[in-house]
């Protein structure tokens, strides 16, 4: 959510001409021969016309031709470079698991591997992991231990009714606060436990039941099936108290500060004083956030209306899902049987090895990311992403003041934002500290554990301290990106400068459609209808004229619409609320990496390369961008839980508000992408 590298940013005309022209020189000094397309046409299917599908036009001979491994959910674009990427991090993994020479994070990045690689131990092992966390919740008799497990597990990183959360105090970017937020459920959304009209979601809880009876049989528990139902009830009431995904985009109705005192007349139920002890948060800070104060009212009544039993029953089911996967087989196949088939419909676990590189991952990722950096990131390629985003903000910079709906007033604030953005390129200026963290080749489920807590003691110790706005929210090796508000920065991974998103040896078209877009995509959450209540301090507050939000509003009001049309799959739509600020995001995204590719044509027409024009490049490189296919199980998820499109309608919902679009193919009435020029939106 949260980024130093800060860029000069070019305050003219003149300016960004140079900065374009010394880009373009950049790369035309780095080619041997003249530049290619960077336009898969393989994957093309020239019997879609573009006016018709675009997306299907660039991609459908490979959604056709390419099948869908029964390990996958979702294969595509990202994913490939993902794939490639996996293969580079068990490179280094395993070399360091094999080096006894290697420095101290090396070693422990190989002995991390090596305790999930070790399948006869963990299978003779079974549930003996558990069993000291299984008794500490069989030790529970009142509310009060009750209450102390519950941020015990929240230390551990094992769902909890309660969820805390350190991060930059909205209305004070200068601080650090807690935020305490809703949580708990085992399936995605509380759709799936409310909608008894949906059979694929009644379905689920059954298979969720079937999970919770096999995972308390395994470890050793009596009466599973008993305790299985008991345990959807229970998360069925919490579910029923929780504010939707949509509500909770409202950053304004989710900051309620609550001096840590008062906790006690929010939620009764709960032990404060010893939960707060436990989580390491007592006096600390006098305040926490409370971002859904209705829910801790209705969890509290559910503490005290439910049996302690099945408050224990449901702390054993988070704790053992969790931890499923670092145990024997039988737990490993139980839960990819309801978390890989049935809420993703894929029918083979990941290769072990895959699963190992994602443990190193999650629980010493920087490190690894020091590894990869060393190895495939170099300088040169955060140099040409320097310019590439030096030149897309110039290009919001000259936007802003053309902006329709903008008034004098917010686009002086506007610019003075856009000026204090930090882009962050490749990797940290400084890697996070593993030396504490203490590694077992024969203890995978206490590595887990012990890398969890440091990272939770890493969270907590920020409390009192100042910002440190050098961290990062994603390791290096992460094919993403991320804008933060309370940062007011643009991050971009070393890994996401790859094809299809940036090709060194590509010709600027395909570039500026594919990375320029994404770079685009970011800087606009700075201006989107979350991202526009922070100022350039990284402060929630109002900014912009009333004005000036009404005229927004009725822009986005039509995104709303026009997305909340699309159904990819039989009776689930796309909530166009919920994926508003995303949807804002590749629609303005795709605006200003237009705007910048011509700009960066310093006058000069584009070379038509294989019979393509520049601005087709520039179409076709952000589509084949989206390239990807996904399960309709994981798909639903999607739809119910993740603030993205899928990715068909944001290459398709997103070019047919463009104009640019509209005369590069010749979209005509009657043709299946054009919009009536009433409909369509165009922000930047």
């Amino acid at each position: 959510m949260h980024f130093p590298s800060r860029l000069s940013l070019p305050g003219s005309r003149r300016a960004l001409a140079a900065l374009a022209a010394a880009l373009v020189a950049t790369a035309v000094a780095a080619q041997t021969a003249p530049p290619r397309s960077g336009i898969d046409r393989s994957g093309m299917d020239t019997t879609v016309r573009p006016q018709d599908d675009l997306f299907r036009h660039m991609n459908g001979a490979w959604l056709r031709d390419t099948p869908m491994p029964a390990d996958k959910a979702y294969i595509g674009a990202f994913e490939g470079i993902q794939e490639s990427t996996l293969q580079k991090l068990r490179g280094l993994i395993e070399d360091a698991a094999r080096d006894d020479g290697a420095d101290a994070d090396a070693k422990k990045i190989g002995d991390l591997y090596a305790s999930f690689m070790d399948e006869p131990a963990l299978e003779a092992l079974g549930a003996k992991p558990l069993a000291g966390e299984l008794a500490v919740i069989d030790a529970v008799r009142t509310r009060r231990q009750l209450s102390v497990l519950m941020a015990r597990h929240g230390r551990l990183g094992i769902a909890s009714a309660v969820n805390a959360e350190i991060d930059q105090d909205a209305k004070d970017s200068t601080r650090y606060v807690t935020y305490l937020s809703q949580g708990g459920l085992g399936l995605p959304d509380r759709d799936y436990y409310l909608k008894e009209d949906d059979a694929r979601f009644r379905e689920a809880r059954v298979k969720y039941v079937e999970l919770v009876a096999k995972l308390l049989a395994l470890a050793g528990e009596h009466d599973t099936e008993a305790s299985a139902r008991a345990v959807l009830a229970l998360e069925t009431e919490l579910a029923r108290t929780q504010w939707t995904r949509v509500e909770n985009r409202d950053a304004l109705k989710t900051y309620n500060p609550v001096l840590q005192k008062d906790l006690r007349k929010l939620a009764p139920s709960l032990d404060w004083k010893a939960w707060l002890a436990e989580s390491g948060i007592a006096g600390k800070t006098p305040d926490v956030v409370v971002r859904q104060p209705s829910y801790f009212k209705g969890m509290s009544k559910l503490l005290q209306s439910q049996p302690l039993a099945t408050w224990k029953a449901y702390a054993k089911t988070r704790l053992l899902i969790s931890f499923a996967p670092y145990l024997s087989k039988d737990f490993v196949d139980a839960n990819f049987a309801f978390n890989g088939t049935v809420l993703s419909g894929t029918t083979e676990n990941r290769p072990r090895w895959k699963r190992g590189v994602a443990v190193v991952e999650r629980s010493i990722g920087e490190s690894l990311g020091k590894l990869y950096v060393a190895k495939y990131f170099p300088p040169e390629s955060q140099a040409k992403m320097e310019k590439l985003v030096g030149n897309l903000l110039a290009a919001y910079k000259q936007s802003i003041d053309t902006l329709d709906w903008m008034g004098p007033q917010t686009k002086v604030q506007a610019q003075a934002k856009l000026a204090t953005f930090v882009p962050k390129i490749g990797y940290p200026k400084k890697w996070k500290d593993y030396s504490r963290l203490q590694i077992r080749r024969d203890d995978l489920v206490g590595n887990v554990m012990r890398a969890r807590l440091l990272a939770d003691a890493r969270e907590v110790a920020k409390l009192g301290k100042p910002v440190d706005r050098d961290e990062w929210f994603m390791t290096p090796q992460t094919v993403n990106a991320y804008y933060n508000p309370a940062m007011n920065e643009i991050v971009f991974p070393a890994s996401i400068l790859q094809p299809p998103f940036f090709d060194a040896s590509a010709d600027d078209a395909a570039n500026y459609g594919g990375i320029g877009a994404v770079i685009g995509h970011e800087i606009s959450h700075g201006f989107d209808d979350e991202g526009s209540r922070f100022d350039g301090l990284g402060n929630l507050r109002e900014w912009w004229t009333k004005e000036d939000r009404e005229r927004f509003e009725a822009k986005t009001k039509i995104l709303v619409e026009q997305y909340g049309a699309f159904e990819p799959v039989p009776g689930y739509k796309v909530n166009g609320e919920l994926t508003l600020g995303e949807n804002i995001a590749d629609n303005s995204g795709l605006e200003i990496a237009y705007k910048a590719y011509h700009l960066s044509l310093n006058g000069q027409p584009p070379l038509a390369i294989d019979g393509l024009s520049g601005d087709e490049r520039f179409f076709l490189g952000f589509a084949q961008v989206w390239r990807g296919k996904v399960r309709d199980q994981a798909l639903i998820q999607q739809l119910k839980s993740d603030p993205h499109s899928p990715e068909e309608i944001r290459a398709n919902g997103t070019v047919r508000n463009h104009p640019g679009f509209y005369s590069t193919f010749g979209v005509k009435p009657g043709d299946r992408m054009y919009l009536d020029p009433a409909k369509r939106v165009s922000i930047w």
